[in-house]
């Protein structure tokens, strides 16, 4: 079930390269960039990545969206992200099927209602949706009509359809509801067939829901702080899941010492590739 010992203070943004092969994620606190393989440390907080091309990451900073060259370790700034704003970082992301970028933003506390949800799109950032406190759960359904994102502290999922190019075309309405269900959305991802999996923060699972938002199934991993789950391997049916040991104590932490690894299992579900980034 362990993929990589690592343990991140806050680990998230796993990223499946499908032209690499190679699974990325990040330590959020501690500012690295991780593969199996090798990391890279930078000067601001990073929280998500998408890929460019098979040598190239967009990777979001708490200041910018940068073209990071995995060779170099060099990054190049894109766009500025609340640059002048050092009372935010960067959050969730994902790239979208129309090659947009979407990045939520957050208080460095936690603020109320301090970040926004962003979409970059062939060289323009354009702020979505603001007044968001934890931004999380951006994913898109497979046929690319569709985004879905959350506030963990509301504990909702929205979705919201969008256009031909990829810009939302409607209001957000609720897809799920956790207010009453003891759990909280994290990162999540949609499978080829439409499901909808969430790391649960706190539950130490990763939930499957339908395309109805109706609760299918659950997948237990050994840390309470799940936080977001990515499908990869050759066939997209390893799910590879991030997690965080920042404010655990020392007694939970010793008994879930696995806390802050980045974990990996089979499952008959086969998940959708991610999408390139064009800038």
């Amino acid at each position: 079930m362990i993929f990589n010992s690592t343990n991140c203070l806050l680990g998230e943004g796993p990223l499946w390269h499908p032209i690499r092969g190679e699974l990325f994620w990040v330590d959020i606190l501690a500012r690295r960039l991780h593969s199996a393989v090798r990391s890279w440390d930078f000067e601001d907080f990073i929280s998500a990545a998408g890929w460019i091309d098979e040598e190239t990451l967009l990777v979001a900073t708490s200041r910018a969206l940068v073209r990071f060259p995995l060779g170099t370790g060099v990054p190049e700034d894109v766009a500025p992200l609340e640059a002048d704003n050092p009372g935010t970082r960067s959050n969730d992301g994902r790239a979208d099927p129309q090659g947009g970028f979407w990045i939520g933003t957050m208080g460095l506390g936690a603020e109320p209602r301090a970040g926004a949800i962003y979409r970059y799109y062939r060289g323009e950032l354009r702020q979505l949706f603001p007044g968001i406190t934890i931004p999380n759960a951006t994913c898109f359904s497979p046929d690319g009509t569709t985004a879905f994102f959350a506030d963990t502290t509301q504990n909702k999922v929205w979705r919201v359809r969008l256009d031909s190019e990829g810009w939302p075309a409607s209001d957000p309405e609720v897809f799920i509801d956790f207010a009453s269900t003891g759990h909280s959305p994290d990162g999540a991802v949609i499978a080829e067939d439409g499901t909808f999996w969430t790391a649960q923060w706190g539950s130490g699972r990763v939930a499957v829901h339908g395309a109805d938002g109706a609760f299918l199934t659950a997948h237990d991993f050994p840390a309470a702080q799940t936080t977001c789950p990515a499908f990869g391997g050759p066939d997209f049916k390893t799910l590879h899941v991030t997690s965080a040991a920042a404010g655990l104590s020392q007694d939970a932490i010793a008994a879930a010492p696995s806390s802050g690894r980045t974990f990996a299992i089979e499952v008959e579900t086969r998940g959708q590739a991610e999408h390139r980034v064009i800038l």
